[in-house]
């Protein structure tokens, strides 16, 4: 009898377990996250130079993928050296006082095919609002390649204030871009 209870009750501590999404490692050298806005009413795209990833993920597992991204943002660059440093500044980003930026996700949803959406928190100079990254996502083996966009307003992160408040020179609302390459640890 109590070989029966001790198998039930090992059972039981295993059943309740929680599983674990598998862990994947970016590849930064094949991988980009930035933005791209208008500004005088031309496109302006930046990349952060600098970003870590910590990727938890299996499609059959979603309830315990996870993934939280923090980004270096003085490693921001672009093709406008004059505008990075705005962007950097006082009306963006104040790197010498917020110097990264934060996405952590809250849940992860399959639409259809290879699309999935990411719910979760996006902190800008403390600031913290929800955001929602639809994405595409091809899974080879070990291999994942991820693309995604999300669209949010700068000014919920109080990015541009006074003269930059406006929706001219700099459009309120920024695309978030990420193309991701990773591999799946063992």
């Amino acid at each position: 009898m109590r070989r029966v209870l001790a198998l039930a009750m090992a059972a039981l501590g295993f059943a309740s377990s929680p599983a674990f999404a598998a862990h994947w490692d970016v590849d930064y050298a094949k991988s980009k996250l930035g933005f791209a806005v208008q500004w005088n009413g031309q496109p302006f795209a930046a990349i952060f130079k600098s970003w870590k990833a910590d990727i938890d993920f299996d499609p059959a597992d979603l309830a315990h993928a996870h993934a939280v991204v923090t980004i270096d943002l003085a490693s921001e660059v672009s093709d406008s050296p004059d505008n990075d440093d705005g962007v950097k500044g006082a009306q963006g980003f104040v790197v010498s006082q917020f110097p990264t930026a934060r996405f952590e996700t809250t849940g992860f949803a399959h639409a259809s095919g290879s699309d999935y959406v990411a719910t979760g928190k996006l902190a800008i100079k403390g600031i913290s609002k929800p955001v929602t990254l639809p994405f595409q996502l091809l899974l080879t083996s070990d291999k994942a390649h991820m693309k995604g966009r999300a669209d949010v307003a700068r000014t919920d992160f109080g990015l541009g204030q006074g003269e930059w408040a406006g929706e001219t020179p700099v459009a309120h609302h920024v695309a978030i871009i990420v193309d991701l390459t990773a591999a799946k640890t063992h």
